[in-house]
């Protein structure tokens, strides 16, 4: 793989990043603030929607994939199976502690970033 296309996926995936994590945010905030909605579901719901926003944007335009989308689904299924209970529990237990819940959101969205970016890069769509 070319220097410019591990790039030109790094700015994608960041940009369709940002819009989910926009996504993330306003959902945790209408949850959280609006309906009174305590931490874990909260996040959970909004890291939901933003999965499913991400996924379909970087299939499509960032690794440019029509590979067999249930298995891809499914591996980044996996992902999350893993991430979403160890990211609930830590962002609960520091919100519980007295952390601010976005600063424990957005820690969490960076870490998420970074990880998921790794594993779909090189596991879902296997682009080396």
């Amino acid at each position: 793989m070319k220097t410019n296309e591990n790039f030109i996926h790094i700015v994608k995936f960041t940009l369709f990043s940002i819009s989910a994590g926009l996504i993330q945010i306003l959902s945790f905030t209408l949850l959280s603030e609006v309906f009174s909605i305590i931490y874990w579901p909260a996040y959970l719901i909004a890291l939901v929607l933003s999965v499913l926003w991400n996924f379909t944007l970087n299939r499509k335009f960032t690794f440019k994939s029509a590979a067999n989308i249930p298995k891809a689904m499914s591996k980044v299924f996996v992902f999350y199976l893993f991430f979403t209970p160890l990211s609930t529990w830590w962002g609960d237990a520091l919100e519980e502690i007295g952390w601010n819940k976005y600063v424990v959101l957005i820690g969490t969205m960076l870490i998420n970033f970074v990880t998921e970016f790794i594993y779909t890069k090189f596991f879902v769509y296997r682009i080396i």
